[in-house]
């Protein structure tokens, strides 16, 4: 009973890549994770007019899966922190978007290990669940939320319309959300 309880505990901090890893392996992989999170924040954003481009939502996922939901949450929020230190452009840090990164890597890790694949197009559903709660939670619950309450001086809902259609964070939601949809069966059919 103590082991399994035991299991249940590491399968929450760990992935099933790093469960049977000794401490310095989990360690390697949590600092390279968190270092690619930093990579992404610092050089996969770029601003077209008013709508700004990244591709931190794929990589939360990612970590969220390499690391299971509580490492990747704290390589996603520790990433997100430590590329806005070295890349702050002057603005102020705002710890809903590493916040809102961690909660994508924590719903990713445990929707991959927690929900078993029963069959090949089962992993498409769970891509889609991952897509449309990170989505929801993240995007429009806590990043849009937090703008609104912080910047907007509109009403919620014409501020959601805005931020998700006139700054385009629908289209940058869209173009992760596809990555993922391609990027993961292939990894998954490889194994890396």
């Amino acid at each position: 009973m103590q082991k399994n309880l035991f299991s249940k505990w590491e399968r929450l901090l760990f992935s099933n890549l790093l469960v049977g890893k000794n401490a310095s392996h989990k360690i390697a992989y949590i600092g390279l994770v968190t270092a690619f999170v930093v990579v992404a924040n610092i050089f996969f954003e770029f601003k077209l007019a008013d709508t700004q481009f990244s591709l931190t939502l794929a990589v939360s996922v990612v970590a969220g899966i390499l690391l299971g939901p509580v490492f990747g949450f704290v390589a996603c929020f520790l990433g997100d922190l430590v590329g806005f230190l070295y890349n702050s452009a002057g603005f102020v840090y705002m710890p809903w978007i590493g916040i809102s990164m961690g909660l994508t890597a924590l719903i990713a890790g445990f929707i991959m290990q927690g929900i078993p694949e029963r069959s090949t197009w089962f992993l498409y559903v769970k891509i889609a669940l991952i897509a449309l709660l990170s989505f929801f939670i993240c995007t429009i619950g806590i990043n849009t939320t937090a703008f609104w309450l912080l910047y907007s001086k509109t009403d919620y809902w014409t501020y959601l319309v805005s931020r998700l259609f006139v700054q385009g964070q629908i289209w940058n939601s869209l173009v992760n959300y596809a990555l993922l949809f391609l990027f993961i069966p292939l990894w998954k059919k490889r194994k890396f």
